[in-house]
């Protein structure tokens, strides 16, 4: 699960695994980042995971593989496999950001996240003014009214959110920005989850009015090559969460 838009999909539930090996990814990486297996313990013994999952050693070993890819697991000769702190996370990975999504991540680590991600996509939108072609500009135009035509479905008006600030990272011409397009879904779903009533449906005005007129504000200054209103209204849009009554002392 590590294609764009697997982890908006997560806003209405965990995925069903394709597969055994997704199938044990699945279960232990969320499992890590949920903290039910502490940093520091070891997994259990092949045997006892392949009773559990029901899988070959084959598969255990290559789902193994996997998350210690991701860094949360290293494996020892004659230690075993034990699980690593954040630290050595790769949360640029959509995966591990889809099992922070749906474990619920503190608000210390949406501030760091935040941080992160105004830095890239203010850079983004000034460098999308100076950069973009005509294609860029319609296919902003698109999601920008794909965000508006789907205000009441969660799911999709979160996939047009992201569209948009990755379309902005894609005009920018910058390699490292266009890359960065976990993160992007990452800021959509958090967004927008913290905007749904307690059911998981949209509220009655919508999920677009409160936003709408800052996007056009956005997708007009990259289209008439206005760096600075771009990266303006960009910034306008980075807050998701009040921060203020948590302070951040704990980045889990």
């Amino acid at each position: 699960m590590s294609e764009p838009g697997s982890l908006i999909r997560t806003l209405s539930g965990r995925q069903a695994a394709r597969n055994y090996h997704s199938y044990v990814i699945n279960e232990v990486g969320r499992a890590i980042v949920a903290g039910e297996m502490p940093v520091g313990s070891s997994l259990p013994g092949d045997a006892e995971m392949m009773d559990r999952f029901g899988v070959s050693r084959t598969v255990l070993r290559e789902a193994l593989k996997t998350l210690e890819a991701k860094g949360l697991v290293e494996a020892r000769a004659k230690v075993g496999t034990r699980v690593l702190p954040q630290s050595r996370w790769n949360l640029f990975d959509r995966q591990i950001l889809a099992w922070k999504l749906e474990c619920g991540p503190s608000a210390s680590f949406l501030a760091a996240f935040q941080d992160i991600r105004t830095s890239l996509e203010v850079q983004a939108a000034r460098q999308a003014a100076h950069h973009r072609e005509a294609e860029h500009v319609r296919l902003l135009r698109y999601w920008l009214n794909q965000r508006l035509v789907m205000t009441y479905q969660p799911e999709p008006f979160a996939l047009a959110e992201f569209e948009l600030h990755r379309v902005v990272c894609e005009a920018s011409g910058n390699p490292f920005l266009r890359a960065s397009s976990a993160m992007l879904e990452f800021g959509a779903a958090v967004s927008v989850k913290a905007r749904l009533l307690p059911d998981g449906s949209a509220p009655p005005e919508g999920l677009a009015m409160d936003r709408q007129p800052v996007y056009e504000a956005l997708v007009l200054a990259v289209e008439q090559g206005d760096p600075d209103r771009a990266a303006a209204a960009m910034a306008d849009l980075m807050p998701f969460v009040d921060h203020r009554s948590e302070p951040p002392t704990s980045l889990t």
